[in-house]
């Protein structure tokens, strides 16, 4: 667990019989986090410190810029340790020969993601996804057994959550429930750039045989993550919304939600679903 992920914070509890009492409770860490590439902003997130890198990776993959690690120069802080506001910037610059392109994605774009789309607009933006990523061809298969058990053993995942309840989480196992990586953060979008970026900065992408876990709902953009780190599948603890599962079933993506207490629903993709 993070030192930097959740600080303390006085409150006063008062109690069901009545009773008003002091407490020094863990509170989860949010700060903002300036993304910038060439020393231009790219995107300002707000997160839980820790494994920046990670979350600027998988987001820069998610929005197309680049396609795999050996588009990345680097990624490191800017300041010197100890200054104020130190680790809330990061400067990302590209391989020699390689060139991340600003002006193929709009600034902002990113709210414009998690909003609610819909009639054409929301069709050329899966339209624009699936020109990107294409359908998947994973023929991998899920057990049912091992489906219905990982959002609780997510759940076993999240020490900062014990802690502050204040978190969500995203993870990638395998096709036998094997965690690859397991990260928190108060943001979930934030969660799932993290696991992408880590398997990207590793170079085991795309996630072929491989399913992401998220503790909250399946959005569009969620499944639009999935769908560029080529992930088999996708379960949630929660619902998905509409486009969520249309962009699915384009991507050949199998979604799965409400996976709670050893049952789920199958939105998309059932066929990788085996008894």
């Amino acid at each position: 667990m993070s030192a930097a992920a959740l600080t303390r914070q006085a409150a006063v509890r008062h109690r069901a019989d009545g009773v008003a009492e002091s407490l020094d409770d863990a509170v989860v860490v949010e700060e903002p986090l300036e993304i910038r590439i060439a020393g231009e902003t790219f995107a300002i997130t707000m997160r839980t410190p820790g494994h920046d890198a990670e979350l600027a990776a998988g987001l820069l993959l998610s929005e197309g810029l680049i396609q795999s690690r050996h588009d990345l120069g680097g990624l490191a802080h800017c300041g010197r340790p100890g200054d104020e506001g130190y680790g809330n910037t990061l400067e990302v610059t590209s391989a020699p020969g390689t060139r991340l392109d600003l002006e193929r994605v709009e600034l902002g774009r990113r709210g414009t993601l998690t909003s609610a789309s819909c009639g054409v607009c929301g069709r050329r933006t899966i339209d624009d996804l699936m020109a990107r990523v294409g359908e998947s061809t994973d023929a991998t298969r899920f057990t049912r057994a091992v489906l219905a058990q990982l959002t609780e053993r997510l759940s076993s995942e999240q020490p900062v959550f014990a802690h502050t309840g204040g978190l969500h989480a995203a993870g990638v196992a395998d096709a036998a429930g094997v965690w690859r990586v397991v990260r928190e953060d108060v943001g979930r979008h934030n969660a799932v750039d993290k696991v992408v970026g880590r398997l990207l900065l590793d170079d085991a992408l795309p996630g072929r045989g491989q399913v992401l876990v998220v503790s909250g709902r399946s959005s569009f953009e969620i499944v639009q993550k999935a769908a560029v780190a080529g992930f088999a599948a996708l379960v949630s603890v929660s619902a998905p919304t509409s486009m969520a599962v249309a962009t699915a079933e384009r991507a050949s993506l199998t979604l799965i939600g409400f996976s709670r207490g050893g049952a789920f629903n199958v939105y998309a993709g059932a066929g990788r679903v085996a008894p």
